[in-house]
């Protein structure tokens, strides 16, 4: 057991001076919480994490779209672009591009035409940062399951919850954080088993 823990030890601190740590040790017990507690099945979740890396490869590849304003969440199939992109069309071709990758079900746009100056940007990180702090304290809610994201204090909720008054109960604390001024919900219900 001893040559066990210091075997586990010697490979902490090698990835640890190779600077890996964070992203293997960090990753793996994300990955392995989320698996564990996401409402969506293992493959599913593959899935839809395949689709997403996918599209925002093809996004970043794009020289009309500004990928880094565009953030892309896939759930069962259906993805959701979020953001603040210049114009309309930047935002139809970012629409085009997601909705030609094999496996996609349809594409929900949750872009806003405008631009976020720095102040907004950090305005919108504190609300965004404020609603999952609240989330994570919120008994019976799986906050990992909820994706937050705030463009000019529009609020996007996406994720996959457990029952219905949990979907209510989240939308209610984005609703009332401060520096929310509207909550776009995304959020889906599991069913129910026979």
């Amino acid at each position: 057991m001893m040559r066990n823990v210091l075997l586990g030890g010697c490979l902490v601190v090698l990835l640890t001076v190779s600077g890996c740590a964070p992203v293997i040790v960090g990753g793996a017990a994300t990955g392995v919480y989320k698996v564990g507690s996401d409402e969506r099945t293992a493959g599913t979740m593959l899935d839809d994490s395949a689709i997403t890396t996918k599209i925002t490869l093809k996004l970043i590849e794009d020289p009309m779209i500004k990928s880094y304003k565009i953030d892309v969440d896939t759930l069962e199939g259906t993805v959701f672009l979020t953001g603040v992109v210049e114009t309309a069309q930047e935002a139809e071709r970012a629409l085009g591009i997601a909705g030609s990758v094999e496996g996609v079900k349809g594409v929900v746009d949750n872009m806003q035409i405008g631009v976020k100056s720095i102040t907004q940007a950090l305005a919108d990180k504190q609300t965004g940062v404020k609603i999952k702090a609240k989330l994570i304290g919120e008994p019976g809610i799986r906050s990992w399951n909820v994706d937050v994201d705030v463009d000019l204090g529009v609020v996007t909720l996406t994720g996959k919850m457990d029952t219905q008054a949990n979907k209510d109960r989240v939308i209610e604390i984005a609703r009332t954080t401060a520096g929310t001024i509207k909550v776009i919900d995304n959020l889906r219900v599991k069913a129910a088993r026979p």
